[in-house]
């Protein structure tokens, strides 16, 4: 039973683990999590609704915590209320191998919904949860069977409300009028550098309101009944996503570092850990302390939570027999399993079908789209250029984000972390630089957003440098477990696309032409399907012995086949070789890659982009014919013939190491 007394005990215990944990590692930032323990028991005791025997849960509320620093509030939390997290993981904070890293991870820790740090990020998390949500919903609750009904809930710093990306998202949030969303705002008033009035100035209130946020304050963070009132006023808030504006004191109850930027990112040190301890009227000094009586209050979470589950369960079952294919679709969906047949109406292209892979792109997507009815998504206001409109596709298949790339792509990482969707966004390959730090978390992450990415070179031609992408692609490569895939023509768009569909560990980016490529033969050359190993020898030399390799990705693959048949004409015994994705080409075995690109043979690679990505593929005795330099605005034909990306340079280097 909740007394006063009680509630402080539980409180003070998360305070005084948050203490102790960071004090121990002498890493981390515990004065976050000091100032929000009374919010994180008021939510986690009164209104989220979650099982912590089960943190999958499918009809689960979900809580993002975007100012990840302080993810002791959330271990402190996860462990008091019963998850699969010991105290002896809480002791281990920030250490090698422990499920407590400095940020909280999902995959890691049980009950982490969103892998944050990078401030923002959450935030952005939240607002697609939050849409993938109202969108299952409104796919498949019925009258009386509403088995798709939670809340998203989100921690957001002043530094979240400062970077950029929580404009773009909270724009989208409230253009949207997602009412499952609630945002808490922790306004405490000090960063790293001091007080925020050093740089942050805004009326926050003012900022959601004008957003179209239901915006609520609460003047004392310690204040449990008003916590309580405010977050019963959001959840009726039907038509808005709300935000409830909390005044907290960092480090609250340090008698010296309370309200101060010391508490922010620094352990508070062994003698002021005493003295808070003493000031909260904590029992003892003894570190990591768990008071009986307040793990037994918090762990009421676990019968609440299985009784929650259970009543949700006991709907499901009734929704499973009056709605029988409904319930085995979203069953599939949740699962991530794909439905039989799915690429079975994948488009076939041959030689007369010349086009840019972009807008075979969005043949194959639009391909796709009846059978995958999970597959969603847009792009930033560029759906024309970038072929990503799904026709006929209904409400909500087809999402207009905006031009809003950043937070985009943090929309996008939150709809594949809520699951039951399969979402892409596009925009031109540039803007990836834009999208980047969401796309480096998904790739941590392993979700799988597909990226469409086009305009994907010099070959936009007229926009000039600002546009043409030249370090792109190798930045994107560069990112651990992230595909990129740049198809040579429509027949490896197909089978890009498909790849993509089947890769499940990470995000993958499909890298497309805005020009016109031609459709290579098939009958003359290799089958697309080559595709699938990253790698693969178009054609040969009749004894399967070259002289010379030739490979390319993209548009530039045009190049090394007319540079393939001119050697050939030549006498020459040279191998021409599509190398559409770097990524599976290196998981492949030694053997295959050895017998796409013999060793001892001298190569040449042809991108039209910065080469760096290139020298592992060539050798000490390769050749990348590539840009390194910027673009210029003109006819692309131009710009590939000044800047040497041409059949003859790639001939006449090759020749040169014949030579």
């Amino acid at each position: 039973m909740e007394t006063p007394a009680l509630d402080q005990l539980c409180i003070n215990t998360v305070r005084t683990l948050a203490m102790d944990a960071v004090q121990q590692a002498e890493s981390g930032h515990p004065g976050t999590a000091m100032a929000l323990a009374p919010l994180a028991y008021v939510l986690w005791q009164r209104h989220l609704r979650y099982n912590p025997a089960n943190p999958d849960w499918a009809d689960r509320d979900r809580f993002v915590l975007s100012c990840g620093h302080a993810c002791m509030l959330l271990y402190s939390t996860l462990y008091l209320t019963g998850y699969d997290l010991g105290l002896d993981e809480i002791k281990q904070f920030r250490q090698w191998g422990s499920r407590t890293p400095g940020h909280s991870e999902h995959g890691v820790t049980p009950g982490v919904e969103a892998t944050t740090g990078p401030l923002g990020q959450g935030t952005g998390n939240a607002v697609g949860m939050a849409i993938a949500e109202a969108q299952l919903a409104a796919l498949f609750n019925r009258p009386g069977h509403e088995i798709v009904d939670h809340h998203t809930y989100f921690l957001a710093s002043d530094g979240d409300l400062m970077e950029g990306i929580s404009h773009e998202a909270c724009s989208l949030a409230g253009h949207l009028k997602l009412g499952k969303l609630i945002g808490f705002y922790d306004d405490n008033h000090i960063t790293i550098d001091g007080d925020t009035a050093l740089a942050f100035s805004d009326d926050t209130a003012k900022r959601f309101e004008a957003y179209g946020w239901h915006v609520q304050r609460v003047s004392d963070g310690n204040d449990l009944e008003a916590l309580d009132r405010a977050i019963q006023k959001a959840r009726q808030a039907t038509d808005q996503p709300s935000l409830i504006i909390v005044r907290t004191h960092i480090g609250w109850g340090s008698p010296h570092k309370q309200d101060t930027a010391e508490a922010h990112g620094a352990p508070l040190g062994v003698d002021e850990v005493k003295l808070t301890k003493q000031k909260l009227g904590w029992p003892t000094l003894e570190t990591f302390h768990v008071p009986d009586e307040a793990l037994a209050q918090w762990r009421r979470a676990r019968e609440r939570g299985g009784r929650l589950e259970a009543e949700w369960r006991k709907k499901w079952e009734g929704y499973r027999k009056a709605h029988p294919e409904l319930g085995a679709e979203l069953e599939r969906r949740l699962a991530g399993k794909l439905p039989d047949g799915w690429d079975a109406a994948l488009p076939l292209f041959g030689p007369k079908d010349a086009q840019a892979t972009r807008a075979a792109s969005g043949k194959v997507l639009n391909a796709l789209a009846p059978k995958l009815p999970e597959l969603i998504g847009g792009s930033a206001d560029l759906a024309g250029s970038n072929n990503t409109d799904i026709k006929g596709g209904g409400p909500g298949r087809n999402f207009h984000f905006g031009v809003r790339e950043h937070g985009m792509a943090a929309v996008v990482n939150g709809i594949c972390l809520h699951r039951g969707f399969i979402p892409f966004c596009g925009t031109f390959l540039i803007f990836s630089d834009y999208m980047r730090p969401s796309i480096r978390l998904a790739a941590l992450t392993h979700l799988r957003p597909i990226y469409v990415f086009t305009h994907d070179s010099i070959g936009l031609g007229e926009d000039g440098p600002t546009h043409q992408p030249i370090e792109q692609l190798s930045a994107l490569r560069a990112i651990p477990n992230m595909t990129a895939i740049r198809p040579a023509d429509a027949t490896e768009v197909v089978e890009a696309w498909r790849a993509a569909i089947l890769h499940t560990s990470g995000p993958v980016a499909l890298v497309l032409t805005r020009q016109k490529v031609s459709v290579v033969d098939r009958a003359t050359y290799a089958p697309a399907a080559g595709l699938h190993r990253g790698g693969y020898v178009l054609a040969d030399e009749p004894g399967g012995k070259p002289e010379i390799v030739l490979m390319g990705t993209g548009s530039e693959v045009e190049l090394v086949l007319g540079a393939y048949e001119k050697l050939k004409a030549d006498g020459r015994k040279p191998r021409a070789v599509s190398m559409p994705c770097l990524e599976f080409f290196a998981k492949q075995p030694q053997s295959y890659r050895d017998s796409v690109l013999p060793p001892g043979v001298p190569r040449v690679a042809v991108e039209a982009g910065a080469p760096m990505s290139w020298y592992r593929w060539v050798g000490e005795r390769g050749v990348i014919v590539g840009i390194e330099r910027f673009g210029a605005s003109a006819p692309y034909q131009r710009i590939y013939k000044e800047l040497g990306l041409t059949v003859e340079r790639v001939v006449t280097e090759a020749k040169t190491l014949l030579a």
